[in-house]
């Protein structure tokens, strides 16, 4: 099922680098993806598989590759406290059983913050799963898969996280695929470290297909992950500060209006249809893992 099918009676105009509907004034304005002339290099950090990074088109594209000898990571410069972070990714194609490609924000420390998109191969021929995951105080064990509706391997998607006081809500291209609501009120945690924006390729076969049992086959080695789109939309933290300082919560960063404290009519249909096509695990309703569920299961 295409993704024109599946949304035929909403308003939809399909761009994988334009989130159109509900963000378009934005966007227009210059305050969104699309901006392809920032150069790696001036937001981000290789920090890890030095020799297995490749900067092409004049640093406006980055290509981790992994062998048996190293995969490669990234993360940006600066710490961030809200905004809508970004990327566009194509996966590595073929066999890529065991390979993960990940592209999340995190912050440092013990009791650490996070939010992953984590991309897990499989055997070629069957598709890949997108794994996403909500940390908080190092509290993690939020796992939400799917199976995306297009191959991720063929051509670039836009892959983002939209993170602000009132919710975080993940999506591809510009359907949401996750929402995680602040629900203090009711006792849940919510992300309160700066984080960095942090990429890799690396070897998850101990967990990642199968539930690690089908392995990674280096034979098809090297495997290659290509990135693009290193504009930054986010409150940036300036200083080694533990918490976010409440600037970052500002209306003035258009990601905190009061539009994007929930999603709309339209962005909700096509998160629901999400859930009900696509979603193949949800942590709130395993009763093996869960048999009470969380609270912020019970109040999404």
């Amino acid at each position: 099922m295409v993704l024109a099918n599946v949304y035929n009676n909403v308003a939809f105009d399909y761009d994988p680098y334009i989130w159109r509907i509900g963000w378009r004034s934005e966007l227009r304005a210059g305050k969104g993806a699309e901006n392809a002339d920032i150069n790696f290099y001036q937001n981000y950090d290789v920090t890890w598989g030095f020799d297995h990074v490749l900067a092409l088109n004049r640093g406006r594209q980055i290509q981790l590759s992994m062998d048996l000898s190293s995969g490669a990571g990234f993360e940006s410069k600066q710490s961030y406290g809200s905004g809508f972070f970004h990327m566009k990714i194509k996966l590595p194609d073929r066999n890529t059983a065991g390979v993960v490609t990940a592209f999340y924000l995190t912050s440092k420390g013990n009791n650490h913050d996070e939010l992953d998109f984590e991309f897990l191969g499989n055997v070629e021929g069957k598709p890949y799963t997108l794994q996403t995951n909500v940390f908080v105080n190092g509290q993690g064990n939020r796992e939400q898969r799917i199976t995306l509706w297009f191959d991720p391997t063929a051509d670039y998607h836009l892959y983002g996280i939209l993170w602000n006081e009132h919710q975080i809500v993940f999506r591809v291209d510009d359907v949401p695929i996750r929402v995680f609501k602040n629900n203090r009120n009711i006792g849940v945690d919510y992300p309160s470290q700066p984080m960095k924006i942090e990429g890799s390729l690396w070897d998850g076969e101990s967990w990642a297909t199968d539930g690690g049992k089908t392995k990674t086959d280096w034979s098809y080695a090297p495997f290659k992950a290509q990135f693009q789109g290193f504009s930054i939309n986010g409150c940036p933290i300036t200083n080694d500060k533990s918490l976010i300082p409440q600037q970052c919560y500002s209306s003035s960063y258009w990601w905190n209006g009061q539009r994007y404290w929930n999603l709309d009519h339209h962005q909700q249909r096509k998160y629901e249809n999400v859930r009900k096509t696509y979603m193949h695990y949800d942590y709130c309703t395993d009763r093996s893992r869960y048999p009470i569920p969380p609270p912020e299961c019970l109040h999404p």
